[in-house]
């Protein structure tokens, strides 16, 4: 969809001529009444469910979640997913054209915030007649923007559900960030943000900053589980005591990360969305309190998280359950006992999917009681 009007930002710039890629799922009622509309994370887009016709290995990145008969069921549900202002996926970019100079974005692009998705996403709902959610849902940076939502429009939704998410990121996720956005900054062909114009690809950053990333998803278990300290070469004789081979399985599985992740991501928008990350902070306009910041909230609110999750730690969604119960709000948390690490949220666990179901059918039950 196409918005020729400007979007005002946090940072004070705006963009205007703008596009939102987004799909959906299922049928809206006739009251309007079932919409859900699910945030992504970072490397993930609009296409949360289903598979492309003819495409092998397209499964949308919640197709464990959503879909006729599932958790989020969308025979009961019209589901949405919006890919971000800024990413790569459709949705206008660093990669696309500036309507003000007639050149590739680039570098150039402006800093885009949680606040603004919520911002964008709201005016797609406008343009689409949704007035109001039955639920906004995320994972990670998707929970995140749920959060927002229910800060931003707290009328304009029922329920919030935030799965495996957090306030604000620690000052360890935040070194995780800015380690893998110097990997990409520091490769010789990022030219400032405008390799564009140059004719190629910082790849070599972006495998590295992938690589950062892809560690801090698993869990120490999972990842001794899958590789432990297995050679690819199971003979002592093979050792090539070279800093340059790679000899464990665990370096092999990063390096094919890293090369997946830099054929189709863009190095610029790694750069904004991992930041729009270390920025987002609601509590930081109310002193740091976030019972104060959350006040606002009129939803009732699902929390999920998962009990090896170190990057965003089941006590982070805790800050958010007893900031809501200060508030004497109406929420359910659950914490999974889960090895996956952060990665569980994508995950086809049976105890998780089975929350969001209890829940969603309470969202289906509240639905057939309103006119």
């Amino acid at each position: 969809m196409h918005f020729a009007a400007a979007l005002p930002l946090q940072s004070g710039r705006s963009i205007r001529g703008y596009d939102l890629s987004f799909e959906t799922y299922g049928q809206l009622n006739a009251a309007r009444s079932n919409a859900v509309l699910v945030c992504h994370a970072l490397n993930a887009s609009h296409h949360v469910a289903g598979v492309y016709a003819g495409q092998d290995k397209s499964e949308g990145w919640w197709h464990s979640m959503i879909g006729p008969g599932k958790a989020v069921d969308t025979d009961r549900f019209f589901v949405i997913g919006v890919n971000n202002l800024g990413s790569c996926f459709g949705s206008t970019g660093p990669m696309h054209i500036n309507p003000d100079t007639g050149r590739v974005y680039g570098a150039d692009f402006p800093v885009v915030t949680v606040e603004d998705w919520v911002d964008a996403q709201a005016r797609l709902l406008d343009a689409l007649g949704i007035r109001t959610l039955a639920a906004v849902m995320g994972g990670s940076l998707g929970g995140m923007q749920a959060l927002g939502w229910a800060l931003q429009y707290p009328e304009r939704l029922r329920h919030a559900v935030l799965v495996a998410s957090a306030p604000n990121l620690t000052a360890e996720n935040i070194a995780f960030n800015e380690v893998a956005r110097r990997a990409i900054v520091t490769d010789p062909d990022f030219h400032a943000g405008h390799f564009y114009a140059h004719g190629v690809l910082p790849k070599r950053g972006l495998r590295i900053a992938r690589m950062i990333g892809h560690i801090t998803y698993l869990s120490d278990d999972v990842m001794n589980e899958k590789f432990g300290r297995q050679l690819r070469d199971a003979a002592m004789g093979d050792y090539k005591y070279s800093t340059q081979e790679v000899e464990f399985q665990i370096e092999s599985y990063l390096r094919y990360q890293g090369d997946k992740f830099a054929d189709y991501f863009d190095a610029n928008t790694y750069l904004l969305i991992t930041r729009a990350l270390d920025y987002f902070d609601p509590a930081r306009n109310y002193g740091g309190d976030l019972s104060l910041a959350l006040a606002r909230a009129q939803a009732k609110f699902l929390l999920v998280s998962f009990s090896t999750d170190w990057r965003f730690a089941p006590a982070r969604s805790r800050e958010i359950v007893r900031a809501l119960l200060d508030n004497r709000r109406d929420l359910s948390y659950a914490e999974i006992d889960a090895p996956h690490g952060h990665d569980a949220f994508l995950l086809d666990d049976p105890r998780y999917l089975g929350v969001v179901r209890s829940y969603f059918e309470g969202i289906g039950r509240e639905m057939e009681l309103v006119p």
